[in-house]
């Protein structure tokens, strides 16, 4: 690393590349990509497909009539990134002569589609400045912006494509409703169609006005959608509420911070999250974020009615990279992302402190459960209670379901997941920290050592997801490249990693 001012100065610290360790990882993807069937032509071709099976080395589509970019989307501008003009090109003639939204009547996810396809999309805009890109982004949206037709304004799960109408599925989620954000703003701001803005927007108020007010900020995970009101579920920030965290502070740098709403949204979460759902195991003081399960049907807004779980997944491990930074950003003294790196105490506030060494406690609770014979860390882990005096493990946590034949081996799996090489990628960029490296080789090694397929690609005990391509890979590449790719100043990543811009809109905000 060097310097361009001296240590402690608001000047920019520039971490230089590991060029071995990143043309490491530039070559999995390479062999991922290639042998996907998504970018190479052959006998036992997927080229297209939305999904890929490795070990069958079978493509899948989501409709009926034929991919709509799931793979090659969500991958291209990874690709761009990693600077693979070949198979850049054939992806790029790919989106640009056989992607089309029109092929099927068959209904797809909303939120999935518009993270992965529109964010891909947008993103690849974005790097390139390729208008055909925009061009079937704004396809895309508007197929995809009629979801947001319900009586509450909360967008339905699933839409059709061919012929745009939303399939209202009584409930939906958090992360659902509350991640479509960042890709709908910024294609309102690229096209001037507010309707993409102020759709995506007031699901948002929606939610707002729907929490309860004792859970400080936090949501439970399933909410009706005629309604507009959430119902009994669990209260964790792992599936079905993960991204709408994320997407909290990043609504709030991506209008550089001009919409107070969600910073006062994702302090008061954040709050929320500390006060009820982070704690420290008994003897080896791991920093877990466990989740509050209903007692019943209805929901009650006191915290004291709800029974506390000690269970983690694996997704939770995002919140320790967006703690840090909002802690640079949310929580500096002067409200701009101007902190040194590493940040110095007087430039944060107490909040931005707190989240801070948060974000540190969390991310290395989470890297103790890579603490496995593979290095690789379990779909979900469960950690010790303080008051749990008859716990039978030798260390603080341990994988439910392991050693119980009759019970799926779901929780014991590691899915090739993003999230904390994600945290670490963010880590080392706000502190300058070589462990944070170290830590990200020792993941890498282990995915090339027992996830890699001989006869090409990579996979996990079941089917393998786009994300490995977006998110795990991107975000491995870019913690070994220089800090000038992609500084964190000057972008926002989608929750699948897809880089969008900062800007200051054009559009009217009309949520407060």
């Amino acid at each position: 690393m060097s310097w361009e001012d001296s240590p402690g100065s608001d000047a920019a610290m520039v971490l230089e590349a590991d060029d071995e360790k990143r043309e490491a990882v530039v070559a999995a993807f390479k062999v991922r990509a290639l042998y996907s069937g998504a970018l190479k032509r052959s006998p036992r071709d997927a080229m297209g497909s939305d999904e890929y099976r490795p070990i069958s080395r079978k493509g899948d589509n989501l409709t009926s009539g034929g991919g709509i970019g799931y793979t090659i989307v969500d991958a291209v501008d990874t690709m761009y990134l990693m600077g693979l003009k070949e198979e850049y090109e054939v992806a790029h003639r790919w989106i640009e002569t056989e992607l089309s939204f029109n092929h099927s009547r068959s209904t797809i996810s909303t939120f999935e589609t518009t993270i992965r396809v529109l964010g891909g999309l947008l993103s690849a805009h974005y790097l390139t400045s390729d208008e055909m890109y925009l061009k079937h982004a704004e396809d895309l949206g508007h197929r995809l912006v009629v979801a947001f037709n319900t009586s509450s304004g909360l967008p339905s799960e699933t839409v059709r494509l061919s012929h745009p109408s939303g399939n209202l599925s009584p409930t939906t989620s958090p992360a659902e409703a509350g991640s479509l954000q960042l890709e709908f703003r910024y294609l309102a701001e690229l096209t001037k169609n507010s309707t993409f803005w102020y759709k995506a927007e007031h699901a948002m108020s929606v939610i707002k006005k729907a929490l309860l007010p004792n859970l400080n900020g936090l949501a439970p995970t399933s909410m009706q959608i005629r309604q507009g009101t959430f119902q009994s579920s669990v209260v964790r920030v792992g599936s079905e509420a993960d991204s709408y965290y994320e997407y909290l502070l990043k609504q709030y740098l991506q209008t550089n911070m001009t919409e107070p709403v969600y910073q006062s949204m994702y302090d008061h979460a954040m709050d929320g999250a500390v006060d009820n759902l982070i704690q420290r195991t008994p003897v080896e003081s791991l920093t877990y974020v466990g989740q509050l399960d209903p007692q019943g049907r209805s929901l009650s807004s006191s915290t004291k009615l709800w029974h506390f779980g000690h269970r983690q997944e694996h997704l939770v491990c995002f919140l320790a990279g967006t703690l840090m930074l909002g802690a640079v950003t949310s929580g500096s003294r002067d409200g701009h992302h101007t902190v040194s790196v590493p940040p110095l105490p007087e430039q944060l506030t107490e909040r931005g402190l707190r989240d801070w060494q948060m974000g540190i406690d969390i991310l290395e609770g989470c890297l103790s459960t890579h603490d496995t014979e593979t290095g690789l860390a379990p779909e979900v882990a469960e950690f010790r209670a303080a008051d749990d005096e008859k716990y039978p493990y030798d260390r603080d946590w341990f994988i439910p379901g392991r050693f119980n034949r009759n019970r799926s081996p779901y929780e014991a799996r590691y899915m090739l997941r993003p999230e904390i090489v994600e945290s670490l990628f963010v880590a080392w960029r706000l502190t300058g920290d070589t462990r944070y490296r170290d830590w990200s080789w020792k993941i890498f090694s282990s995915i090339e050592k027992y996830a890699r397929i001989p006869t090409g690609g990579y996979a996990t005990i079941m089917d393998q997801e786009t994300f490995f391509l977006s998110e795990t890979l991107k975000y491995l590449f870019l913690t070994f490249s220089d800090s000038e790719v992609l500084p964190l100043q000057n972008v926002v990543f989608n929750t699948e990693a897809h880089p969008l811009p900062l800007f200051d809109p054009t559009i009217t905000p009309r949520f407060f």
